[in-house]
């Protein structure tokens, strides 16, 4: 067994494949990939012609996406803490909850960020405007959720809660939750001090400079 991450430390999405991996206390290789420098565009084109991080590689075999990985890693090894219920229906609130936060939090965060790289003359202020929409619509379900609970889904680490740290960390750059949305901002707190949580943000510290505000 050897595992391989391609990812880019700054990556919201390669963050929340570190999560897993890390709460599975996995041992693994790291891969940088540098999508501005050809050489390492076509090295992972070659493994995921998307072109798309992060990518696990498993000895011969290429898993992209970063729901799939982290459900790749569950039947993987199905002896270190667990991502995805056993239980059929919390299983599902937990698959839920991911696809809740990767759509409607994540995606328009990065649309909004997206657009502060863009040149001048091709800007979609209408775009941004729909997605700080969505994006506020989103918090503001979760801060309702998140009243009365620790983590995404019940009381246990989660998939979901792989899928909310980064979502919401970059959230709160774009658009800060302040007063309005405390639980939220609550629940962002107690993510950063899941020991996996800080190592990722800890590792990408030295990257931080590089994100547009």
């Amino acid at each position: 067994m050897a595992l391989t991450l391609h990812y880019h430390p700054l990556s919201s999405y390669c963050w929340k494949a570190l999560l897993g991996l890390y709460e599975k206390e996995l041992d693994f290789e790291k891969v940088i990939v540098d999508l501005g420098d050809p050489d390492s565009r076509e090295k992972f084109a070659d493994l995921w012609p998307i072109a798309k991080m992060p990518v696990l590689e498993d000895d011969d075999r290429a898993i992209p996406e970063s729901t799939i990985i982290l459900e790749y890693l569950d039947q993987r090894f199905p002896g270190t803490s667990p991502l995805i219920s056993s239980e059929p229906d919390v299983a599902l609130k937990v698959r839920l909850a991911d696809r809740f936060y990767d759509n409607y939090i994540h995606t328009p965060m990065q649309k909004i960020v997206a657009d502060r790289i863009r040149p001048a003359d091709h800007k979609d202020a209408y775009g941004v405007q729909e997605a700080r929409k969505l994006l506020a619509l989103a918090c503001g379900l979760v801060n309702r959720d998140m009243d009365e609970r620790r983590w995404a889904v019940g009381g246990v680490f989660s998939l979901a809660d792989c899928a909310a740290a980064p979502a919401l960390f970059y959230a709160n750059e774009v658009m800060p939750l302040g007063e309005e949305y405390p639980h939220v901002l609550a629940y962002l707190e107690r993510l950063k001090t899941r020991p996996s949580f800080g190592r990722v943000l800890s590792e990408a510290e030295p990257y931080f400079a590089m994100f547009p505000r």
